[in-house]
Parts: structure tokens; C-alpha cells; sequence
């Protein structure tokens, strides 16, 4: 019996369906890298790329490790320059004794200077992060190195500043940008390294590895909720 034309239409048209069906599945779904892709059908892994997340006015990276040093760097004088911008004082002292050993007098003295500027509570400052800043007086001939966040007795615990592992600094004369590239230069992993180029500082960090980098062109915001001492903190002092 001869189709109707309806029954003729009616079959073309699942018969377009049915080829596009295979093509979307043909196509491997969510669309991904023609490296990887290609990778793939060569039985051979894809090479790995830098991954770059954008936020805003921030982006901040994963440091690959053909990036990072592959020896230590120079064990540095020690000698340590610093001037705090929040209690406007300056401190010269060396962080090793005599026998190379580092000197528990200098820790407390850092300590003191890189104390919370809102609560004013002190922590032991982290002698790799030291190392760091006394390797940055070393190459910038002992300029004054300003401290405008040490140590942060903070609500937001996970932050590197509260574990005393973190500082933000500038270099009297140095360009930021210039300060940034020398201490990238320094790190061996485990380092995270922020640029902030409207504000005109550096942050330096110690972490687990990886390492990472970041620029924020936003503007710095030191009164930020997140970096106020924790609630009830004041009650607490009082009663202490």
C-alpha cells in the first residue's frame, strides 16, 4: 500500500533526528581541548598547562614546576631591616647567632614589630618566611623593608597571615614589580607570591605545595570583615 504523505514526512523527519542523535554523541559531550583530544586517540598523555583563574579583577595561578628553582638558594647574611607602617617602628637585627644557628632574641624582637595592628596579640613568625625577607635586604642593599601586614589575629583562621607565615612588604626606591620577579626567583615550592599593583606591594607566603602567584588590581580593603579579630575577642581580653 502507497504511504501517505503525512506518513512519508512523518518518517524523514525521525530519520533527521535519529542522524543528529549520533552526531552529538560522536562529538564526545562537553567539549574539550583538541590537544587532549588528540592525546587521546594517540594513546599518549596531553601535556599538562599552566591553569589561570580569573575572579574579578584577580587571577592567580598554579606554579608549574619547570618555573620553581631546582637547588636551594643561597643561605643569606641574615641581616634584616624592617619598618613597621601600622606602630611606625624600625628594627635591624640579624636572624642568625655566631654559629649559624637562628637567634630566639631576633624571633621575639620580629615577633613584636610584626604584631596584629588591630589587637596588637604577637606570634612566632616563621624562620623560612625570615630566610625570605632577610635574602630581599640582601639584593636591594639593605633598603628599609615596610612591613604593612605581619601577623593577624584575624576571624578568618585559614588565612596564611594568621599562622604567622605571611607578610606584605614594599622596599623603599624598588619598584613592586621588580620586588615580585626577585623573590619568585627564590622560591623552591611551597611559596605563594601576590602582586598588588593599585596599592604598590608585594604578599609573601609559606604553604604546603604547591606554589602559587596571583595579581589583585583591586583596591586594598585592611578593615575587611573577614580580617577583624575574632568575635567576642575584646570580651575576652578584658576577662583574661
Amino acid at each position: 500500500m502507497p504511504r501517505s504523505p503525512l506518513t512519508a514526512l512523518l518518517g524523514l523527519s525521525l530519520a533527521l533526528a535519529h542522524v543528529g542523535v549520533v552526531q552529538a554523541a560522536t562529538a564526545g559531550g562537553p567539549r574539550s581541548s583538541g590537544a587532549s583530544a588528540a592525546a587521546k586517540d594517540r594513546g599518549k598523555p596531553a601535556k599538562a598547562s599552566k591553569r589561570r583563574v580569573r575572579r574579578g579583577s584577580l587571577l592567580g595561578w598554579v606554579v608549574p614546576d619547570s618555573e620553581l628553582r631546582t637547588s636551594p638558594a643561597p643561605r643569606p647574611s641574615g641581616d634584616i631591616r624592617v619598618y613597621s607602617i601600622n606602630y611606625k617602628e624600625e628594627l635591624q637585627t640579624n636572624i642568625y647567632n655566631p654559629d649559624g644557628s637562628y637567634s630566639v632574641e631576633a624571633a621575639k624582637q620580629i615577633a613584636h614589630v610584626f604584631r596584629c595592628r588591630r589587637t596588637g596579640e604577637e606570634h612566632e613568625i616563621d624562620p623560612r618566611l625570615l630566610t625570605i625577607l632577610s635574602q630581599v635586604n640582601d639584593r636591594f642593599g639593605g633598603r628599609p623593608m615596610e612591613l604593612l601586614s605581619g601577623y593577624r589575629f584575624q576571624r578568618r583562621t585559614t588565612s596564611n597571615h594568621f599562622h604567622g607565615t605571611a607578610a606584605d612588604i614594599r622596599v623603599a626606591g624598588v619598584r613592586p614589580r621588580d620586588l615580585r620577579n626577585f623573590v619568585h626567583t627564590l622560591d623552591a615550592g611551597g611559596m605563594g607570591v601576590g602582586f598588588y599593583p593599585r596599592v604598590g606591594f608585594i604578599h609573601v607566603d609559606m604553604r604546603p605545595a604547591p606554589s602559587f602567584r596571583w595579581i589583585d588590581n583591586s583596591r586594598s580593603n585592611p578593615d575587611a570583615r573577614d580580617k577583624q579579630p575574632p568575635r567576642g575577642w575584646r570580651r575576652r581580653k578584658l576577662e583574661s
